[in-house]
């Protein structure tokens, strides 16, 4: 929407009404088809982050609406994140969002870069409301990023007493993005068929907040190790139970063996008690012999016979 203001700034008269139902968006069309997939990647990555999802709005190409003099002016970022925002009363989409009547100011907005660019930098006011003029003086947005996709050139620009100053990177070439609590920076990598720079999200921990199939393929690689310690915990539980089958096999064996070692000694037992009956028996049978064999002598001598 162009808007022909001549006042200073100071003198501009800024207001918050919702955005007409007549009121016709420009529809252009996408300039860059990778600009889409850099958006879907920022907002995929917070899907599974309640505490970034609740009550906000996270958006690309969405009319962020203010008036300016009574103009209705809208500008549309490549991304943008608001939290809290109003429920939406209507059944029908919504198309815009104007900050202070339906929520808060945006966290961020985002602008992605083609090889040629339009009025990303523009503070024009005059004539025309440039984008950077719209997001710092009008809405007031605390972070404006400008990404470059087709270099990786990162810019971070933080609203400091009313004017966007450019913010240095941490040691890991990431910026903290206040309200979100997260940390911004380049990844390079492929998805959805392209492969170059895309912008994503960090948490203060260091660590990459994951695509949905990122996620996916990390929860099948721990149900798969998961599956693999199961089946070693039932390997191994296998093993134990098959050695102490074994040392039970093994002590039954060693109690045969004693019961048996048992039985030969109690037989040899019960022969030596055998031999030594046999041999106390023909010891009486001798001394029972030599008993008769005196008695008969005793006989023979008393009728004078000699045995001789």
């Amino acid at each position: 929407m162009t808007a022909v203001i001549h006042k200073p700034i100071s003198q501009l008269k800024i207001t918050w009404p919702l955005l007409p139902d007549d009121f016709i968006l420009p529809d252009d069309p996408v300039e860059n088809i990778e600009h889409p997939l850099i958006s879907n990647g920022l907002r995929q990555s917070l899907i599974d982050s309640p505490e970034q999802t609740q009550d906000a709005l996270i958006v690309s190409n969405f009319a962020l609406c203010a008036a300016v003099d009574d103009r209705t002016i809208c500008k549309a970022p490549d991304w943008m994140y608001v939290q809290p925002v109003q429920p939406w009363p209507h059944s029908y989409p919504r198309r815009s969002y104007t900050p202070h009547t339906e929520g808060t100011v945006p966290f961020v907005v985002m602008e992605f870069l083609s090889a040629t660019y339009g009025d990303e930098y523009s503070v024009e006011h005059t004539e025309e409301i440039g984008k950077w003029f719209f997001y710092e003086q009008v809405i007031k947005v605390p972070r404006y990023v400008i990404f470059r996709p087709h270099t990786g050139r990162l810019e971070v620009y933080a609203l400091e007493s009313d004017r966007y100053n450019n913010q240095d990177a941490d040691e890991n070439g990431r910026y903290l993005i206040p309200g979100l609590n997260l940390f911004l920076g380049v990844w390079v990598g492929t998805r959805e068929g392209r492969t170059g720079n895309w912008l994503r999200w960090w948490n203060a921990d260091g660590e990459l907040l994951l695509w949905p199939e990122e996620r996916a393929e990390v929860e099948r690689q721990r149900a798969e190790a998961e599956s693999q310690r199961a089946e070693a915990e039932s390997q191994r539980a296998e093993a134990e139970s098959q050695r102490a089958e074994a040392e039970s096999q093994r002590a039954e064996a060693e109690s045969q063996r004693a019961e048996a070692e048992s039985q030969r000694a109690e037989a040899e037992s019960q022969r030596a008690n055998r031999e030594q009956q046999d041999k106390e028996s023909a010891q009486r049978l001798l001394e029972q012999e030599r008993q008769r064999n005196q008695e008969l002598l005793a006989r023979l001598a008393a009728l004078g016979i000699d045995p001789e």
